[in-house]
């Protein structure tokens, strides 16, 4: 597939670059990661003005992207530079809400402007990546909704105003049917925060008797295609991290010298830098066929983004390893960036379903 943005999204690029080059160096990136917030504010309001969070959703819910590969350019860029901010559970919260019946015009446009953050939280401590798998319920009450359970490592969490919830209104952990999306107020829940292994916070959500809106009753839908574009931005994210250390290591095998040469000059070390970049090149066409496919019939949809989910996670681990190995002891530092990013690229590994989840469902939808 012949791959090239179009012009208009080449420029939003250009003008992320840019911001994130100039006003988003990697020390100053680690003071965000390191504080007590965990994210910086003033980075949001001004990613916002610029249009970044707008790109991210269609027209008809105050965009002007939405598309995959609108999606891809805003989180290539982002992955580029290790941006701690709260774009990921912006995305498919913000997606899910797009697609309900009835549609959150007004909160839409809140967080396009970068008045409101968003989060998602979906996963649950027991579901391991099945997004059945919800115990969470909700109960209705002469008020609204009343929302009872748990949900586990929902990413920057505490710096969301507003958290879309999915909660089970009727059936059995493992049904498709029955499960209700949920608004609620950060300030009316339980959060428990703690920092993230790459950076940034995260946090468990505990809702006892917890006041929520019902966004939508059936729920599974929305969740399932807003995940399909979390999955599609985790893989370009990759993609540029990978890049980011491929280039950092030939860096370093064409400054590093041993007996007097570059051990850049060893074939093995040669040899070993082929297949990153080949294999590198396998995840990038894998991210391409995702976002083609983010518009597609569900079927189509589901088993590319699963093959790209598995993709990166496979060449994500390779290329974090040969990375490491390759510096020898200075890779693990933490005043190196290498060290940051390959972190990065592995809990991106395991974020909306790990390579053992994805080849098994890439398979079982083979047989659908």
């Amino acid at each position: 597939m012949y791959f090239h943005h179009s012009e208009d999204r080449q420029m939003l690029a250009d003008m992320l670059g840019r911001y994130l080059q100039q006003r988003y160096p990697f020390d100053i990136r680690n003071k965000i990661s390191s504080s007590p917030e965990g994210w910086s504010r003033t980075h949001w309001a001004e990613l916002a003005e610029l249009g970044v969070v707008g790109a991210l959703f269609g027209e008809e819910a105050g965009g002007f992207g939405g598309t995959g590969f609108d999606i891809a350019a805003v989180f290539e860029g982002l992955g580029k530079a290790l941006v701690v901010e709260p774009f990921l559970g912006t995305l498919i919260a913000g997606q899910a809400l797009a697609k309900a019946a009835g549609g959150q015009d007004a909160l839409l446009a809140e967080v396009i402007a970068g008045t409101t953050l968003l989060a998602f939280a979906h996963e649950e401590p027991q579901s391991r990546y099945d997004l059945h798998d919800v115990e969470t319920h909700a109960l209705p009450n002469s008020e609204g909704w009343a929302l009872h359970g748990c949900k586990a490592v929902v990413p920057q969490i505490e710096a969301a105003d507003r958290i879309l919830v999915s909660a089970r209104i009727a059936g059995a952990p493992g049904d498709e049917a029955g499960i209700g999306l949920f608004l609620l107020d950060k300030a009316a829940a339980q959060v428990r925060g703690y920092p993230m292994v790459d950076g940034g916070r995260g946090g468990e959500l505990v809702l006892d008797n917890t006041p929520a809106t019902l966004v939508a009753e059936d729920g599974y839908p929305l969740i399932e295609q807003a995940i399909a574009a979390g999955i599609v931005a985790l893989a370009w994210e990759a993609v540029a991290v990978m890049d980011v250390l491929k280039t950092a290591t030939l860096d370093y095998l064409r400054t590093r010298k041993q007996f007097g040469v570059p051990i850049g000059k060893f074939q093995a070390l040669q040899h070993r830098m082929a297949t990153v970049a080949l294999e590198i090149e396998l995840a990038r066409s894998a991210a391409i066929s995702a976002a083609d496919a983010l518009g597609q019939d569900r079927r189509t949809r589901e088993r590319a983004v699963s093959a790209a989910k598995y993709t990166i996670g496979r060449v994500g681990t390779l290329v974090a390893e040969e990375a490491i190995q390759m510096h020898g002891g200075i890779g693990m530092t933490w005043e190196l960036p290498l060290s940051h990013y390959a972190k990065r690229l592995t809990m991106i590994g395991h974020q909306l379903g790990d390579e053992d989840h994805h080849l098994g469902r890439f398979i079982a939808l083979g047989h659908a």
